[in-house]
């Protein structure tokens, strides 16, 4: 084999490049690009690192609306079951009003001295909705903090769905109940503000759970069985 070439001026006791060879080996200034053919160092090569599971940042996922109408739905749902105006008349005292736990006539309160089995139901389904309600709320403000995101946004969305389910049958059955235990007194009373509240909060916790599935199908983060084999 013959003596490599380089440029006199680094080596001058070996001969020089000929010159259609000479941009092939001439050092370049730190301006130039480096010549086509000249392979980079691997320590010079630029790596890519793996995104973990958890870098995975959901797009477009509708947690704040979701957050918003759950968040809205529970105060309403808290309001409407604690106050006593779901039906309403106007007597010659001023305004009679019942709740679920109170009566109240002129301004003085006290609670129902009998409540119909129907009334009860509603109460505990109230109960119940107020709860899951409260579950799901937290469950979908801990989204952002854990590493299954999907799986904890469905759980989410499910329990508040359950929450609108629970509150839709107890005021279905609070309205069936009393339209029949009214009678023909029944054109006296008039349903009030606690009871449209209680039809409000159903919608909004049953928003905030189609919101929350929603965001659980359009999550890119892996499920929890998968974050759990990496």
């Amino acid at each position: 084999m013959g003596v490599p070439c380089v440029p006199r001026r680094c080596h001058p006791d070996v001969p020089p490049c000929p010159p259609e060879m000479s941009s092939w080996v001439s050092p370049t200034s730190p301006g130039d690009a480096t010549p086509l053919g000249t392979h980079l160092p691997l320590e010079m090569t630029p790596q890519l690192s793996p995104a973990s599971p958890g870098d995975a940042t959901p797009r477009g996922m509708p947690a704040g609306g979701g957050l918003l109408c759950g968040a809205s739905g529970l105060a309403l749902l808290l309001a409407a079951t604690a106050t006593h105006f779901w039906l309403q008349r106007r007597v010659p005292g001023g305004t009679a009003s019942l709740g679920l736990w109170r009566a109240c006539l002129g301004g003085h309160c006290h609670p129902h001295p009998g409540t119909p089995a129907l009334w009860e139901a509603t109460r505990v389904l109230m109960l119940l909705s107020v709860l899951t309600a409260a579950v799901g709320l937290a469950l979908g403000l801990s989204v952002a903090a854990s590493t299954a995101r999907r799986a904890r946004a469905r759980v989410a969305g499910v329990a508040l769905l359950l929450a609108g389910l629970l509150a839709l049958l107890g005021l279905a059955v609070y309205t069936a109940s009393t339209l029949s235990l009214l009678g023909p007194a029944r054109t006296a009373w008039r349903f009030s503000w606690s009871y449209i509240l209680g039809w409000v909060a159903v919608v909004l916790i049953s928003s905030a759970g189609l919101f929350h599935l929603c965001a659980a199908a359009k999550d890119p983060s892996p499920e929890s069985s998968e974050v759990a084999g990496a």
